[in-house]
C-alpha cells in the first residue's frame, strides 16, 4: 500500500470545500488537488460516507469554476467526441483502463466497499460518462494518468494554474513554476 499524496484536511479546508459545494462536505479524507492560490479544487472522499452510503467517486471536483467548465463541455457535446477517441484509439483505451485501475487502487487505501467493488468513476474503463469525475481524477493524479480527463481539462476554459476563486479579494494570478 502506498501513502496518499495528501494530508488529512484541516477544519479550514473543510469549510472552504463546504462553501464551494454549497452544503456540508462529507467524508473528505484529503485535498487531492488545489487551485493556484491554494484553495481546494479536488477532494478525496472515503468510499463509504459517514452515514454508511457507498460512494464510488473518490476524487471529487469541488472548485466552482472547474465544475462550471466541465458542465459547459458536457453541454456542448464534447463527451461524444471523447467517447469516439476512446473507441478509436487503442492507446487511449489502454491508458484509460490503467487510469481506472489506478483510481481503484487509490480508493482502496481508504477501505473496501463490496457494493462498489470494481466501480471507479466517470464511466471508466469503457465509457465517457462524467467529465467532472474524470477531470477530478486527472487533476489529482497528474498529467498522463487519465487521458480523457486530461483532454477534458485541455479543452476547458479552466486551469488550476490561474486563480479564479470567487472569494472577496482573490487575485487572478499565475501559479509559480514548480
Amino acid at each position: 500500500m502506498t501513502t496518499p499524496p495528501f494530508a488529512a484536511p484541516t477544519p479550514a479546508e473543510i469549510a472552504v470545500v463546504s462553501a464551494q459545494l454549497g452544503r456540508p462536505a462529507r467524508g473528505v479524507v484529503g485535498i487531492a488537488a488545489r487551485c493556484a492560490c491554494g484553495n481546494p479544487a479536488v477532494v478525496a472522499t472515503t468510499p463509504r460516507l459517514p452515514d454508511g452510503t457507498p460512494f464510488p467517486t473518490f476524487y471529487y471536483l469541488t472548485h466552482p469554476a472547474a465544475t462550471a467548465a466541465m458542465s459547459t463541455l458536457e453541454a456542448t457535446q464534447v463527451m461524444p467526441e471523447l467517447a469516439a477517441l476512446l473507441a478509436d484509439d487503442e492507446g487511449v483505451a489502454a491508458a484509460y483502463l490503467a487510469a481506472h485501475e489506478s483510481y481503484l487502487a487509490d480508493r482502496r487505501q481508504f477501505g473496501e466497499v463490496p457494493e462498489i467493488d470494481g466501480v471507479s468513476a466517470g464511466g471508466m474503463p469503457t465509457r465517457v460518462k462524467c467529465l467532472h469525475a474524470l477531470a477530478g481524477h486527472a487533476l489529482a493524479a497528474g498529467p498522463g494518468v487519465n487521458p480523457i480527463g486530461d483532454e477534458a481539462l485541455a479543452r476547458s476554459a479552466w486551469s488550476p494554474s490561474i486563480c479564479r476563486c470567487e472569494e472577496p479579494g482573490a487575485a487572478m494570478r499565475e501559479a509559480p513554476d514548480a
